[in-house]
């Protein structure tokens, strides 16, 4: 037997198998075949299915990297963003409101300041408690002494306890003023009574004084020792205004 039989026999050991098989059972060898035909095409389409996989294409692989990096900064670029604008909103409600807590501060400290002008005593003026004394150096009548205080936005003292009438003693220590008790014809009779219409309850008069079965007007004065004294309208003396704070 020559070598190109021997290989042809070699070659042809299957199908000759095979065929020896379908003389045997036909249905068996049908599937054989229908198998190696199966492992041919799938051994003929193996390199084709892995050619994509496996091909080396430098392009494209830049290509998808360049796009997840992008991806990447876009997403960390959008969260620097949102971060930012967060803050930025934050610092825009820190300062309205600091600007509201100093706008409601100015107001305080010019509520204050107004107050405190309005406490202070003007020029010239004496504070004790809280009210403001003025000794005149001029002299004019009780009307007249009581239309000055008016126009300084103040009226004749009035001493209805203890404590004022310390006050007014102590300035007036160099003479008489005249004060805001007057002599005055109501209801039927003779009554002495306050600018401030208030009634005539703590009283600090001289010995002998008042003269109450006197009809003239009167009105009163304070001494150098803090008696009251009574004198008529039309005299001339120092006086003393009382506004309040």
């Amino acid at each position: 037997m020559s070598a190109y039989t021997v290989t042809a026999q070699c070659l042809s050991l299957n199908v000759r198998y095979n065929r020896n098989v379908q003389e045997n059972n036909g249905e068996e060898e049908e599937r054989q075949v229908v198998i190696l035909e199966d492992e041919e095409h799938h051994a003929d389409l193996g390199p084709q299915r892995a050619r994509p996989h496996t091909q080396n294409n430098p392009a494209a692989n830049n290509r998808r990297c360049f796009k997840a990096t992008a991806v990447t900064l876009g997403g960390f670029y959008l969260l620097m963003l949102a971060g930012l604008f967060i803050r930025l909103t934050l610092l825009q409600t820190r300062y309205d409101q600091l600007s509201k807590n100093y706008s409601q501060f100015q107001n305080e400290v010019k509520q204050l300041k107004d107050r405190t002008e309005e406490m202070r005593c003007p020029d010239g003026w004496t504070r004790f408690g809280r009210s403001c004394y003025f000794k005149s150096k001029e002299e004019n009548t009780w009307d007249g002494s009581r239309a000055d205080c008016k126009k300084r936005g103040a009226d004749l003292v009035v001493i209805n306890n203890e404590e004022k009438q310390k006050v007014v003693s102590e300035l007036s220590d160099d003479g008489k003023f005249w004060i805001g008790l007057r002599h005055e014809w109501r209801q039927g009779e003779w009554r002495w009574e306050w600018v401030d219409r208030s009634p005539l309850t703590k009283m600090f008069w001289a010995s002998r004084q008042p003269c109450y079965d006197c009809y003239l007007y009167a009105a009163t004065s304070c001494c150098r020792q803090g008696k009251w004294t009574q004198g008529y309208y039309n005299d001339y003396k120092n006086w003393i205004c009382e506004k309040k704070i």
